[in-house]
């Protein structure tokens, strides 16, 4: 159940009118990789009070399944007739792969099409009509290609069919913004630049459903803030003059979104990214924890995911980290151009079952320029992001092992795997205690400019420009405030009248969360999911997607907080330098898994493997020692034969006290020991 912690012209003008007709295989890998659940958990069932007697307790329902697909961008451009069409051949991989995973529901991101044409339509149509008719519900929304060209009778015609017939819709712009509740998620779909619009809407929706609720997804065809655009930079800092229909709800939306836990997933800028934004600012937001009387809490943010490309266009990395309020996690872009060999196509999947939520992404490379049938393709799909969480759990970032010495840590700036006490339900807790992160992703951006018109624009000057781009976008660099990226994210080049933002090298960060789920019948603890260690696998690449080598090249020039470039950084010997998050393995990280009070020498700290629950380590293997920091060079000995093992103990003084070196994702609790 959810707790909280505490007008625009031209679619007026489309939504009018529409008021007056208001209608897989994949290679993932085995245990190093999320499962995406193909069962529910069962709770525990009350015993009954005596033989003849019924339980006053009602047996605990399961908890339903729900998967969610995103469906990218599909526009595909124009022929040498000037004939706009679908990109038919992306599409279809994505949607068979989604319904080969099980996707209830599929949110077509925006752009659907390249000019909202007839015949675009009844291309967009003739693949997804199929999956419709099999039961899958698709939410579209609509895309600045939909908006751009006003084709409302077009979109209605053609989405009424699709948008479900329980939608509730926002008064005043019926089909274009609607939400559903599916199990214990609701699902929020909003046209191209809608959100400032119907951000009060969104409050009154999630204050009405947030008792029957546990997962909140907004989706829609752009976000706050992007990776080319972003409607911070387009509305405020290069925005118009006292036009504040952005500028004065962006801060409380960010504040909404990370109050409530939301999952925002967007399209329209054809290429992949995920990251987490912040209610206040970056460098602000302290890692998650928990305190004796309010139990566990979570970090200032939401989860905002960029959802790739299924058209034949591909953008490169322009603007960079908007590093004041944004940390990315995963970035990858493939654009058919200036060295990249390919496109990507993305398919990613988000599933629901009770608190929990697992992601899972995917991407597969292809040359398809046209509709052409020498152009289609199947898709071989490769692991390329994934989460697991649920709403009963503390987070943090860790930073890349490549800060400069002597940087301030100015409270997140932390590369090591170190977090504060974790509440477990029923009693116990885990935290992280040492490791650092040595494997982590480094990817380049481009230079751009922003400009400004004195009287028309909100900035007045190209200080009053830098300003602005300061107080919403980037980090401000001083030994109190670093940035890691650049001294100088935003430069005036006072010739020529324009704010530069630079090329730089930014390297990404880990979102690890520590998760709680009940115990069930065959767990003696409750169940603790670590995930957010091994999304990484020591890629580099440049502003259009062309790999490079991080242990060779160096960063670009600036991207250093002393003005120089990022080093060669030596990777372990464990990064595969593959996008194939199959590859990954984690850095090595020191855990602690404190059970119960009641926990005894009959139990072992244990993982799930599948369906089943196996030992971290044999019994034989279990050091009784208490931790210490020296173990991560030096471990202590063992018997012969564990040496291929993990490295787990246990405090004598303590048998409710497990820790381990672990070095991926895992799901733990306390079991039976083995007979």
């Amino acid at each position: 159940m959810l707790t909280s912690k505490f007008t625009l012209p031209a679619l007026v003008l489309v939504v009018a009118f529409a008021n007056l007709l208001s209608g897989c295989d994949s290679d993932s890998g085995e245990t190093q990789t999320p499962i995406i659940p193909e069962e529910v958990n069962e709770q525990p069932e009350a015993e009954p009070e005596t033989d003849e007697e019924e339980s006053a307790e009602e047996e605990t329902p399961t908890a339903a399944m729900f998967r969610i697909g995103l469906l990218p961008d599909t526009q595909g451009g124009t022929d040498s007739e000037g004939q706009a069409h679908v990109s038919l051949h992306p599409m279809a991989e994505v949607l068979k792969h989604q319904e080969a995973l099980g996707v209830d529901l599929v949110i077509a991101l925006g752009d659907l099409t390249d000019h909202g044409s007839e015949i675009e339509f009844a291309e967009w149509r003739s693949i997804a009509d199929g999956y419709a008719e099999q039961g899958i519900e698709f939410l579209p929304v609509m895309g600045n290609h939909e908006t751009s060209y006003a084709y409302t009778v077009e979109w209605i015609d053609n989405m009424r069919d699709f948008i479900p017939a329980d939608a509730v819709h926002m008064p005043g712009y019926e089909w274009v913004n609607y939400y559903v509740v599916r199990e214990n998620v609701l699902v929020v779909g909003l046209a191209y630049y809608n959100l400032p619009i119907a951000f009060e809407w969104i409050k009154q929706v999630v204050y009405e459903h947030q008792e029957n609720v546990d997962h909140i997804v907004v989706a829609s065809h752009d976000g706050l803030i992007g990776a080319k655009y972003g409607q911070t930079r387009e509305q405020i800092v290069e925005g118009t003059k006292d036009d504040n229909w952005v500028y004065q709800v962006q801060p409380q939306i960010r504040e909404f979104f990370a109050d409530h836990d939301v999952i925002y997933v967007q399209g329209h800028e054809h290429q992949y990214q995920r990251s987490i934004i912040s209610a206040k600012t970056a460098l602000n937001t302290l890692p998650s924890s928990s305190t004796p009387a309010g139990g566990n809490y979570r970090m200032d943010v939401y989860t905002q995911i960029i959802a790739g490309n299924a058209s034949y266009k591909g953008y490169e990395f322009r603007y960079g980290e908007r590093d004041l309020v944004q940390m990315i996690v995963s970035q990858k872009n493939a654009t058919y151009s200036s060295g990249s060999e390919a496109y990507d196509v993305n398919s990613s999947i988000l599933t629901f079952e009770g608190p929990r939520v697992d992601y899972v992404s995917y991407f597969a490379p292809h040359t398809a320029k046209s509709n052409d049938a020498s152009y289609a393709f199947d898709a071989d799909w490769k692991l390329g992001d994934h989460f697991s969480r649920t709403t009963n759990r503390c987070e943090t970032v860790i930073y890349p092992d490549a800060i400069p010495e002597g940087t301030r840590s100015a409270l997140v700036l932390q590369p090591e795997y170190r977090t504060n006490e974790c509440l477990a339900p029923q009693g116990g807790y885990a935290k992280l205690m040492g490791g650092r992160n040595q494997t982590f992703n480094r990817t380049d951006t481009r230079t751009r400019d922003m400009g400004f018109t004195p009287g028309l624009s909100r900035a007045e000057s190209l200080n009053d420009l830098m300003r602005l781009a300061y107080q919403w976008l980037y980090q401000y660099h001083e030994n109190w405030t670093p940035n890691l990226n650049s001294p100088l994210r935003a430069a005036p080049d006072y010739d020529n009248d324009e704010l530069i933002i630079p090329e730089t090298t930014i390297d990404l960060k880990e979102h690890v969360t520590l998760s709680w789920l009940a115990a069930t019948d065959e767990t003696a603890s409750d169940i603790l999911i670590v995930s957010g260690t091994q999304n990484q696998t020591g890629v580099y690449q440049d502003d259009y997607g062309v790999l490079k080598d991080i242990q060779a090249d160096s960063g670009l020039p600036m991207s250093r907080p002393d003005g120089g470039e990022k080093p060669p950084v030596t990777l372990p010997e464990t990064a595969s330098q593959s996008w194939d998050l199959s590859t990954a393995v984690s850095d090595r990280y020191v855990l602690d898994f404190t059970g119960p009070e009641s926990a005894d020498e009959s139990l072992i700290l244990s993982m799930r493997a599948g369906t089943e629950w196996l030992p971290l380590a044999e019994p034989m293997c279990v050091v009784e020692a208490s931790w210490q920091d020296s173990f991560l060079d030096s471990a202590p000995e063992r018997v012969a034969g564990c040496e291929e093992q993990p490295l787990v103990g246990i405090d004598p003084a303590a048998p409710n006290q497990w820790w381990a070196v672990l070095q991926q994702d895992a799901e733990l609790a306390l079991v039976a020991r083995p007979l």
